[in-house]
Formats: C-alpha cells, sequence, structure tokens
C-alpha cells in the first residue's frame, strides 16, 4: 500500500513539474482579457468643414506628374511697411505760421500807416498809393481835430493877385494848394498844407523855403480840421520800399508801422 502512494505521488509531481515548465498551468497571473469588439453600426465619421475654423480653407494641392521635374516656385518679397509721417498738430502750425511771418524773414509782411493829409496833399497821395496796385490792402480813416498847423500864403488884396501868387508857385514847383475863398479872416489867403503838429508844419516850410518860397509862414488854425490817415494792411518788403521814398515827396508826412489787423480785429 505504501508502495502504491509513493509511486502515485511522484506521478503527481512529475506531472506538475512538466505542466509548470510547458506553461500549462500559472499561478498568481489572471489571463488577459480579450478587446470588446468594435460594432461598426456605431461608427461615425466627422465632417472636416465641421472641424476647421470658418475662414480657413485647405490650400489646393496638386500633384505633379512623377515624370516631370517640380517648377520652381516664385518668391515674391514681401513689401515693407512705410509708416506715413504723422501730420503737424494745430499748435506747431500755428508755430510754422508764425515763424514765417516773424520780424526779419525773408517774408515779412508790414502794416503801416501813412498821414496826415487834407486838401491837394490828400488827392495827390491817393493817387500815388493807386499806382503801387495794392487793391484791397489800401484803407484810409478820416480824423478830425479842434486845432490844426498850416503852411499859408497870407490873405492877398484881391483875385488878380492870388492869380499871380499861383503862377509863382507854379513856377517854383508848387502845385499842391488851396485858395481860401470863404469871407473872414483867411479870405484870399492860399494853403499849401494842414498838418496835425506845429514840428510837421515847420518842416514842411523849411522845404519849401529850399525851393524859393518865402512868403509862405506856418501858425495855428484853431477851426475844425479833418485830415485823411491811410492804412496799408500786410504789405510786402519791395512795396514798403517804394512807400519810404514815396513819403520824400510829401514833406510833413508820418510813416509808421502799426500792428497788423487780421478779418478786421486789431
Amino acid at each position: 500500500m505504501m508502495r502504491k502512494l509513493f509511486w502515485i505521488l511522484l506521478l503527481a509531481n512529475v506531472l506538475l513539474f512538466a505542466g509548470m515548465q510547458r506553461g500549462w498551468l500559472r499561478f498568481g497571473e489572471q489571463e488577459p482579457q480579450a478587446q470588446p469588439s468594435l460594432n461598426p453600426e456605431e461608427i461615425r465619421l466627422l465632417d472636416a468643414s465641421k472641424i476647421l475654423p470658418a475662414k480657413v480653407s485647405p490650400a489646393p494641392v496638386h500633384l505633379t506628374p512623377a515624370a516631370s521635374a517640380p517648377a520652381p516656385v516664385p518668391v515674391i518679397a514681401a513689401p515693407i511697411p512705410v509708416t506715413a509721417a504723422p501730420a503737424p498738430s494745430s499748435s506747431l502750425q500755428m508755430t510754422m505760421s508764425i515763424s514765417a511771418s516773424a520780424p526779419g524773414s525773408h517774408d515779412t509782411l508790414a502794416c503801416m500807416e501813412w498821414g496826415d493829409f487834407s486838401g491837394p496833399d490828400l488827392t495827390r497821395a491817393a493817387a500815388a498809393l493807386s499806382a503801387l496796385q495794392l487793391g484791397d490792402k489800401i484803407s484810409q480813416r478820416q480824423v478830425e481835430r479842434d486845432i490844426g498847423y498850416w503852411v499859408y500864403i497870407p490873405p492877398l488884396k484881391n483875385k488878380a493877385a492870388v492869380n499871380r501868387k499861383i503862377a509863382e508857385l507854379k513856377a517854383l514847383g508848387v502845385t499842391e494848394y488851396f485858395v481860401v475863398q470863404v469871407s473872414g479872416r483867411w479870405h484870399n489867403a492860399i494853403s499849401l498844407g494842414v498838418f496835425k503838429s506845429p514840428e510837421a508844419a515847420q518842416n514842411f516850410l523849411k522845404y519849401l523855403r529850399t525851393k524859393g518860397v518865402h512868403t509862405a509862414k506856418a501858425g495855428e488854425r484853431a477851426s475844425k480840421l479833418k485830415t485823411t490817415i491811410f492804412k496799408l494792411n500786410r504789405i510786402d518788403a519791395p512795396a514798403v520800399a517804394k512807400l519810404t521814398a514815396m513819403q520824400n515827396d510829401f514833406v510833413g508826412s508820418e510813416l509808421k508801422n502799426v500792428p497788423c489787423t487780421i478779418s478786421g480785429i486789431h
């Protein structure tokens, strides 16, 4: 009995050992589970147009035959962006405008007044200014004074004496005059010029002396005196030079710089 049990146990060990060697028996390990089968009827293909952004479209692909060499791809250089210079601000434009009109610059425009004129001098000065062809750059204003100064030939006895004196004045080159014809103290006096200051009257009298007029006098005239002053707005340098030369022909007149007027506003 013991012999049979021994051979049974021996045979069992042999079989156990053989099974372990050939992999028939595994202890402590689980058999790998098979992957569940896919159901073909539940598979759905996604639409590429719904996946890609609306504005992105794939570039078409052109297949080149294998026998032909690939054509060279032209390379286009992207233009370099050029940033435009910013427009000058209003404050900068204003600064440029002021610099262009600054005193001493080539394009300086001057504003001047020339006066005072009355009688024959007024007519002559207006004609001289008209020759400059300054158009609407010339304006004028009147000034009324209670007391003025004039250069004159004292009253003469009669009209014949007045005519002889006028002939003498013309012979000496004096063509601007005015005969006082109203009755009174100054009847038949000959006015040679009216001025706003005694200095201007004296200067004109000295000028007449150089021309040979020795009977003229300068004095105060206590009456309403209206004179005209010409305003020249924004004239260029050549016009200023001509105006300065013209002043020499109007002894006693005053030419001065004044603030410019912009659109009627001082």
